[in-house]
């Protein structure tokens, strides 16, 4: 068993290994080669967005890339995962690798269960990592554009006052501030500067940041267009209205802390008692693996523990 755990790791190792020599690294090269004749290698300025968010292929390999594009029902969603977390990956890699854990963990299951069950369990969880992994650092992104979205109302409205159009104002959020509210920017202002109508553009721009901030300022900027006003105004009062859902937002996470910890607690309690059972008395916990019911009964409890993590989850995230 530990001989196929060790080939296997080796076909994975050399399946990826070949397929970054062979795709990953010519396609990089290929994009560094167009980043320098646009000219975006130059004084330290930043890589257009758009030219990636163009560039960006479902997969490296042709085949594969049309069989997704025929899929876009299913491989949308990944889609905006990857755009919503900022990293420079396609949805070939995220299945492939998913389709690689999920291969890793039946095998490893199995063989210390002895248990088909277990494997799948195990192989389902693991193929779950790039998705979880994915929306982890989306969530991280947004937060930290949600912390600066007032920042760059407020230059944009310096900018506004000072005599500037509300494209140049976009182009000095882009150039200014940091990451990620920077990409956003830069993107919003690169597509309505090469041609796509700015309304298009800015339900563009609500449509990749999920954040109701954002809709609001798409919204106020499309009434402002159609209707008319003064538009500094206008953002200054809802860079004042995201500060107020800001601090009501921590207040919210001040209250809630307790119920999180305690939902925290509940969901590794199980786990890491069933690993000191396993230290204390092998035994007796292997009583679980070697019986049918037992392994009925892990199945059952992990089933029942993602049922709680998920109520809790809803309890502890209030509306605000």
């Amino acid at each position: 068993m530990a001989f196929a755990a060790l080939t296997f790791a080796l076909v994975v190792v050399i399946v990826l290994g070949t397929y970054w020599a062979l795709i990953e690294r010519p396609a990089r090269a290929a994009e560094l080669a167009l980043r320098r004749r646009l000219g975006a290698a130059k004084a330290g300025a930043r890589v257009s967005s758009s030219v990636q968010s163009e560039a960006r292929r479902l997969s490296s390999l042709p085949a594969l890339e049309q069989l997704l594009a025929r899929r876009m029902n299913l491989t949308g969603p990944i889609v905006r995962l990857i755009d919503q977390s900022g990293l420079k990956t396609t949805v070939g890699v995220v299945l492939l690798s998913a389709g690689c854990l999920f291969m890793l963990g039946l095998l490893v299951g199995q063989t210390w269960s002895g248990s088909l069950q277990v494997g799948l369990v195990l192989g389902a969880c693991l193929a779950a990592a790039p998705v979880l992994f994915l929306r982890y650092k989306g969530a991280r992104r947004v937060r930290r554009f949600e912390e600066l979205f007032p920042e760059a109302l407020d230059l944009m409205t310096r900018a506004l006052r000072a005599g500037h159009t509300f494209a140049a104002a976009l182009g000095m959020v882009a150039d200014e501030l940091p990451e990620p509210i920077a990409a956003e920017f830069k993107l919003l202002h690169d597509q309505q500067n090469f041609g796509m109508p700015l309304p298009e553009a800015l339900r563009s721009f609500g449509e990749r940041v999920p954040l109701l901030a954002a809709k609001f300022f798409v919204t106020a900027i499309l009434t402002q267009r159609e209707s008319g006003g003064n538009l500094t105004e206008v953002l200054t009062n809802l860079a004042s209205v995201i500060r107020d859902r800001f601090m009501v937002k921590r207040q919210v996470q001040v209250r809630s802390a307790h119920g999180r910890v305690t939902g925290w607690i509940l969901m590794g309690l199980p786990p890491a008692l069933a690993v000191v059972f396993s230290i204390i008395n092998p035994k007796h916990f292997a009583a679980m693996l070697d019986e049918r019911l037992g392994i009925q009964m892990i199945v059952g409890a992990v089933v029942f523990q993602v049922v709680g993590a998920l109520v809790i989850r809803k309890i502890v995230n209030v509306d605000y």
